[in-house]
C-alpha cells in the first residue's frame, strides 16, 4: 500500500513499518492500525442497529415472558410438570431447527429477507398465543415464535457484524444481546403488571410481543442488505453505495477492495471444491475447523452454565427459595431481569476496552462462584424447614402422613405442605396428598380448595425457610457475573470468526448447538431438581461451567480490533502457540512480533490444507 493512502475509515494512514521478517512486519503494521484515530460512526449505523436489535428484544421477550406467565398458565390449564417443561421447551426446539434453516436461507436470500420473515413469525405466533383456547393451541403459538427466534438468533449478529466498522463491531453486535436482556426485563415487567389478572393476564403477556415485531418489519422495509452478501452475489455497485452510507464517507476503497478480494478467493475455492456441502468443507480445513470448535464450545458452555434455566424459571426458582406469593415471585423475577439488562450494558462498555477473551473468562469464573452460592443456599434452605406437627384424620391413611418435615413432604411429588403462617412462626402444619396433574391444592383436608380460607397456606413447590434470601442473592450475583461476558460474547465472537463463505453455516451450526443444549437444560431443570435435589442441580451447573472455563482458557483467541478478514488468520496456527493468547487491551504495550498474530488466508489448497500465508501488503 502506498504511504498516505486513506485507511478503512477515510483517515490519513502513515507509511507502513517494515521489519526484518514478514511476521515482524505484519505485527508492526497491526500496531500502527490500532493507533489510528477512528472516524465518527454515522447515525445511520445506529438506526440500523436499533431495528436489527429489535429481533434481540423479541428473542428476550418471548423467552422471558413465559417465566411469569407460567404461574398463571399452570392454574388456567391445570398444567402438569411435563406440560410446563413442554411449553417452555417447544419454543427452544423450534429455534434449534430454524437456526439451521436460517443458515441456508441467509446464503440463498440474504440477511434482510430472513429478518423480515422472522418478524412476521413473531407477530403470528404472539397472536396465536393470545387467543389460545386450550394448551394445544398455546403450544402451536410457541412453536411459531420459536421459529422466529431461531431465524433471528442466527441472522442478526451476523448482519450487524457485516455492517459494522471494525473498531465498533464488538459494541454494535453486543447491542443485540443487550436488547435480549432488555426484552427479558420488559417481559417480567409486563408479567408483573398483568399478574394480578389470574383469568386473562397471560393473554396480554404473550400477545404484546406482536408490537415490537411489527415495528421491526416496518423498519426493515427501509434497511439495506449486508454489503458483504451483495458482493458475494455479484451486486457490486449497490454494495459500494450501501457501504458508503454505512461508513459516512465516499472513500471506502480499501475496505471494499478487501471484501471483494475475499469474495473472489472464495469463489475460486468453491469452484475447486465442487458441490461438497459447506459444513463438510469447514470440517476438512484445519483453520475453519478450529474456529467452528471455538464457536460451538462458547454456545454450549453458555447453556450448561445454566443461564436460561435462571431466566426461564426465575419466578419458579424464587418460589422454590420460599417466597409464597405468586405476584411477589413475578416482581422479584423482574428485579433479576433488570440486573441482567444493566450488567449486559456493562459488557457493552467493556468489550472494546478489555477485549473478548478476558471478559468471557472473567465472567465465567464469577458465574461458577455464584452457582456454588446458589447450591449452598438451597442446601441450607432444605436443612431448615418447618417440622410437621399435625396429622389430619381425613388424611391419616395417606403415605404423606408419615413425613415429619416440610422438606421431606415437598420432595414427594404426590404430597404438599399445608400450614398456618403466623408473622414469626409456622404452626398447625401437615403433609397432605395431592394430584400430580393438579398439584395446586390437596385432594383432601384443609387445603382441598382453590381459594383457601381460615389462614391456611398450601405449599407444593416450596417450603417456608429463614434462608430464602440466599438463593435470591445468588441469582443476583450470578447475573451480575454472567451478563457482561458469557451473555453477549458467544454471539459476538461467533459473528466474527468465520470466513464469508462459511459465515452463514458456521453461525447456523453454533446457534443450533446453543438451542439444542438450551433445550436439554430447560427440559431437564424441574426433573433434575426432583431427582438430584435443588442444590445438587446447581452444583452440577457449577461443575460443567468450571470444565468449560478450562476449555476456553486453552482455545479462545482475542479478536478485538481486527477486521473480519483479518480474524480468519487467527486460526491458521496451533492453539498452543504463544501468539494465540495475544490481543490485550493495550495495543502498544509492546512491539514484540510474538505479541500479536496478524495473518490472512489468501486461499486454500484443493486438498484442504492451508496455503501459504501472505502479509497484508
Amino acid at each position: 500500500m502506498a504511504p498516505g493512502r486513506n485507511g478503512q475509515n477515510g483517515l490519513p494512514r502513515p507509511a507502513k513499518l517494515t521489519g526484518d521478517s514478514d511476521d515482524e512486519k505484519m505485527d508492526l503494521n497491526l500496531k500502527i492500525d490500532n493507533l489510528l484515530p477512528h472516524a465518527k460512526t454515522p447515525a445511520f449505523i445506529y438506526i440500523l442497529t436499533f431495528f436489527a436489535a429489535l429481533g434481540g428484544f423479541l428473542f428476550g421477550y418471548d423467552t422471558g415472558v413465559i417465566s411469569g406467565a407460567m404461574i398463571l398458565l399452570r392454574n388456567s390449564f391445570s398444567l402438569s410438570t411435563v406440560w410446563q417443561e413442554l411449553i417452555v421447551s417447544v419454543t427452544i426446539g423450534a429455534a434449534a431447527i430454524f437456526a439451521l434453516v436460517g443458515g441456508f436461507l441467509n446464503d440463498r436470500l440474504g440477511r434482510r429477507p430472513v429478518i423480515m420473515g422472522a418478524s412476521l413469525m413473531f407477530t403470528l405466533g404472539s397472536i396465536m398465543m393470545a387467543v389460545a383456547k386450550d394448551k394445544f393451541a398455546l403450544l402451536a403459538g410457541r412453536v411459531v415464535v420459536g421459529a422466529g427466534i431461531g431465524l433471528t438468533s442466527t441472522t442478526i449478529p451476523m448482519y450487524l457484524a457485516e455492517c459494522s466498522p471494525s473498531y465498533a463491531r464488538g459494541s454494535l453486535v453486543s447491542t443485540n444481546i443487550a436488547m435480549v436482556a432488555f426484552g427479558q426485563f420488559m417481559a417480567n415487567v409486563v408479567d408483573g403488571i398483568f399478574g394480578a389478572d389470574t383469568k386473562d393476564g397471560w393473554r396480554y403477556m404473550l400477545g404484546l410481543g406482536a408490537v415490537p415485531s411489527t415495528i421491526q418489519f416496518i423498519g426493515f422495509l427501509f434497511m439495506p442488505e449486508s454489503p458483504r452478501w451483495l458482493i458475494s452475489v455479484g451486486r457490486e455497485e449497490k454494495s459500494r453505495r450501501i457501504l458508503q452510507s454505512m461508513r459516512g464517507a465516499l472513500d471506502i476503497e480499501e475496505e471494499y477492495d478487501n471484501i471483494k478480494q475475499t469474495c473472489l478467493e472464495i469463489e475460486r475455492e468453491q469452484q475447486s471444491r465442487g458441490r461438497t456441502p459447506i459444513i463438510i468443507q469447514m470440517l476438512q480445513i484445519p483453520a475453519i475447523r478450529r474456529s467452528l470448535l471455538v464457536g460451538c464450545s462458547l454456545q454450549i458452555i453458555q447453556q450448561v452454565a445454566g443461564i436460561n434455566t435462571v431466566m426461564y424459571y426465575s419466578a419458579t426458582i424464587i418460589r422454590m427459595s420460599g417466597v409464597k406469593s405468586d405476584e411477589a415471585a413475578i416482581w422479584l423475577s423482574a428485579v433479576t431481569a433488570a440486573v441482567n439488562f444493566l450488567f449486559t450494558l456493562v459488557g457493552l462498555y467493556l468489550v472494546e476496552r478489555i477485549g473478548r477473551r478476558p471478559l468471557t473468562l472473567g465472567s465465567l469464573m464469577g458465574a461458577i462462584v455464584s452457582l456454588a452460592w446458589l447450591a449452598v443456599g438451597f442446601h441450607l434452605s432444605a436443612l431448615n424447614t418447618p417440622a410437621i406437627d399435625t396429622i389430619e384424620s381425613i388424611a391419616g391413611d395417606s403415605h404423606c402422613s408419615r413425613y415429619r418435615s416440610c422438606n421431606d413432604c415437598r420432595k414427594d411429588l404426590d404430597c404438599g405442605f399445608c400450614y398456618v403462617d403466623l408473622p414469626t412462626v409456622v404452626v398447625n402444619s401437615s403433609c397432605l396428598p395431592t394430584s400430580y396433574d393438579d398439584p395446586w391444592r390437596s385432594t383432601v383436608g384443609r387445603c382441598n380448595s382453590s381459594s383457601l380460607s381460615g389462614g391456611v397456606t398450601w405449599a407444593y413447590d416450596y417450603c417456608p425457610t429463614p434462608y430464602s434470601w440466599m438463593p435470591m442473592v445468588g441469582l443476583v450475583l450470578y447475573l451480575i457475573s454472567f451478563a457482561p461476558g458469557m451473555g453477549p460474547m458467544p454471539w459476538t465472537i461467533n459473528s466474527e470468526i468465520y470466513p464469508l463463505w462459511a459465515r452463514s453455516t458456521g453461525n447456523a451450526a453454533s446457534t443450533f448447538m446453543n438451542w439444542t443444549f438450551n433445550l436439554a437444560v430447560s427440559m431437564s431443570f424441574i426433573t433434575l431438581t426432583e431427582s438430584l435435589t435443588r442444590y445438587g442441580t446447581f452444583w452440577l451447573y457449577a461443575c460443567l461451567a468450571f470444565a468449560g472455563a478450562i476449555l476456553l482458557a486453552l482455545i479462545l483467541p482475542e479478536t478485538k480490533g481486527r477486521t473480519l478478514e483479518e480474524v480468519e488468520g487467527l486460526f491458521a496456527r496451533s492453539w498452543f502457540t504463544r501468539s494465540w493468547f495475544a490481543g490485550s487491551a493495550d495495543p502498544i504495550q509492546s512491539l514484540n512480533p510474538q505479541t500479536i498474530q496478524y495473518v490472512h488466508i489468501r486461499g486454500l489448497n484443493r486438498d484442504g490444507r492451508e496455503s501459504e500465508l501472505d502479509s497484508p501488503e
